[in-house]
């Protein structure tokens, strides 16, 4: 553990002592990088991500523009890829082109899952009065009627294990998760088993994506909206 300050008998009690110090006091606004790099007193909370701002406390541009809290983690992600960008967009026009009129595909907002559990997803389908508030920032899960998650080189664990885990432990009734397959996108799918809360795999679909939950779907994967 590191500490700081010029003597050798620091302890974790000074170091305790002094990020207590620089926390908010009662009825002033929580200030999540005040001790930034380390993380704010009690550690990040979800309601932390709508006080970040875009950029970083030393001017690191865009630094907090994507950040997700997952398990209670911080995560700030790397610059996309043109595939990630490709399906993304693909997906979310190809879905909002054969969606009811009740809903609609946004692109990379959070939902909220709990306290210290906030990941962005790729694409989430919720009601259409929701995403008309153009003001939110954040889905409740019972707010999202399906999970889009593609999947990077960097986030593979995540994007596999975890991710998919907490969604369904809330509740998401559909979740998707697409694997990049020389470059052309797999789509694994599954719906939630309510007695286990966990996801069942009910298809992979290569060329073509045809499913009848949420709702009706017929997408031909190798010519997605670009």
């Amino acid at each position: 553990m590191a500490t700081h300050g010029e003597r050798d008998d620091t302890t974790v009690s000074d170091v305790t002592s002094t990020l207590s110090e620089k926390a908010s006091a009662p009825g002033e606004a929580r200030d999540p990088l005040a001790n930034w790099p380390l993380p704010p007193p009690g550690g990040w909370t979800a309601d932390d991500l709508d006080r970040l701002p875009t950029d970083g406390p030393n001017d690191e541009l865009d630094l907090f523009k994507h950040a997700e809290l997952v398990d209670g983690a911080l995560i700030l992600m790397s610059p996309q890829r043109r595939f990630h960008e490709y399906v993304l967009y693909g997906l979310r026009t190809a879905l909002n082109e054969q969606a009811p009129d009740d809903l609609k595909a946004v692109m990379q907002m959070d939902v909220t899952l709990g306290p210290r559990q906030r990941p962005c997803p790729d694409v989430v389908v919720v009601g259409r009065e929701a995403a008309k508030d153009r003001s939110r920032t954040s889905y409740a899960p019972d707010e999202v009627h399906l999970v889009i998650e593609v999947v990077s080189p960097e986030s593979e664990f995540r994007d596999r294990q975890v991710k998919p885990r907490r969604y369904a432990e809330a509740g998401i009734r559909h979740f998707w998760l697409v694997e990049n397959n020389a470059d052309e996108p797999v789509v694994h799918v599954y719906q939630l088993d309510p007695v286990t809360r966990s996801y069942v795999p009910t298809g992979i679909h290569r060329d073509r994506l045809k499913v009848a939950d949420p709702f009706p779907v017929d997408i031909d994967l190798t010519e997605l909206p670009d």
